[in-house]
Parts: structure tokens; sequence; C-alpha cells
């Protein structure tokens, strides 16, 4: 769907065995850092975390806190990305301004860019609001809301042209500009972005961030996130 995506710029290396020793030292008698020649490699360390703490939902997440990854986020709607800011409990973010980044509200106004490399508008089709009424998004009105975004880019251009500042004329351009932005987190504040967000009431556009969000998970720490498919996904259950 769309352009939206989601690439890993850093992760802890072997994320399956650092939370496996954090999970060991909370029962060892040893200093676990004299016995990491005897650690599991990634792959039975993924397992053991999913036998001995995932199971059963036993809880004691902490161990899941340990790792981290950062990843940048490109293409969604600002009004996705707030929904994911409201959530900062383990996560950060750094998010692309629209007071530094004007020029390609600028380039659609002069035919630079294509409307839809700035703007989303979502897909035309059937679509349920949340009373449950059906309506119908169709092609000629998808063609005048991408006509509206021109002209309010050409707006924007005239306000700049006439001495706005950049923070006072994006209040003229429409809401789901599009908008990049760094997410850093560890593997627990992870599922708990997807626990809340990879819902069926959902807004559609963060379903789709999950989906992505998953993978980037599923390539990082793949038992647990194979745990985490088979057990949490898509069941709205409360963060771990």
């Amino acid at each position: 769907m769309d352009k939206f995506k989601i690439e890993t710029i850093a992760a802890t290396p072997n994320p399956q065995q650092v939370i496996w020793a954090a999970m060991h030292q909370d029962y060892s008698e040893d200093f676990v850092w004299d016995r990491r020649d005897k650690f599991p490699d990634e792959s039975r360390a993924g397992e053991l975390i999913v036998k001995h703490l995932l199971a059963g939902d036993r809880g004691h997440y902490g161990c899941l806190e340990h790792p981290q990854i950062t990843l940048n986020v490109g293409y969604f709607p600002h009004s996705m990305m707030q929904q994911l800011r409201t959530h900062r409990v383990g996560v950060s973010f750094d998010v692309q301004s629209f007071r530094y980044t004007g020029q390609r509200i600028i380039d659609v106004a002069t035919g630079k860019r294509k409307i839809e490399d700035v703007f989303y508008l979502r897909p035309t089709g059937k679509y349920t609001d949340r009373q449950g009424k059906h309506y119908q998004y169709t092609e000629a009105q998808r063609s005048q809301d991408l006509d509206c975004c021109l002209q309010a880019c050409q707006h924007y251009q005239k306000r700049l042209e006439e001495g706005l500042a950049e923070e006072h004329a994006r209040g003229l351009i429409p809401f789901d500009a599009r908008q990049h932005f760094v997410l850093s987190c560890n593997a627990r504040s992870l599922m708990h972005l997807l626990d809340l967000r990879w819902k069926k009431d959902a807004q559609l556009e963060a379903q789709k961030f999950c989906e992505l969000l998953y993978l980037r998970f599923e390539e990082w720490c793949p038992a647990i996130a194979q745990w985490y498919k088979e057990n949490r996904a898509k069941k709205a259950k409360l963060s771990p």
C-alpha cells in the first residue's frame, strides 16, 4: 500500500542473546559475563526466551528492554505520526519539521514534485466511519482533493514570497503532509506499539505501519517476533 517504508538504521546485535543473558542473571548464582563462552547462540537463545520467559504469558518482560533498535520511518501522513508520538514510554522520536522542510511544498507548486510524493490521500474504495456508517471514496472526490492540495501549495508559495515565515505559512498546507521520522525503542516497547496500533479498528495507515514494523522486528528478533505473531498480534492485548 502506498509508498510507506521502514528501514533499520541500527540495532543491538544478537538481541536474543542479550535478553537471555539478562534473564539468566536473574536466577544465576554466578556473574554471567564470566561464563560468556557458554552463552547459547542467537537462535537457541531465542528458543529459551520463548520457553522460559514468554510461554504462558508469565510476564516479567523487563528482560526485553535491554536490546535497542533505531528505525527510519518514511512517507507516512502527519496524522499517523501524531498517533504514534503519543506513546513515548520507552520510545524516542525525531520528526521532520515543517518549519525547515518547506521547499518540497514549493516543489509541488512549481511542478518539480508530484503531489502524492508530498501529501497522502487514502486510496479510493469502501470505508466505514467510527459510527459504523459505510461510504465510498470515489475517483472524482480524490481528484478534487489532489487539486486542493496543489492549490494549497501554490498559496503557501505565495505567502512565503510575501514574507511570511515557514512556521506561519505551514498552517496553510493540508493536514496529512507526509512526514519522515526516526524512532528508537527497545524490544518491549516495540511490542507495545504493535499491541496498540495493530488491531482491526486502528487507523488504516497505523495498521500498515505495524505490518512494516513487524517485518523489521522479525529480522531482528526472529524467535520473539514469531511468538508475538502467534500469541499477541492484532489481539489488542494490554502492553507487555
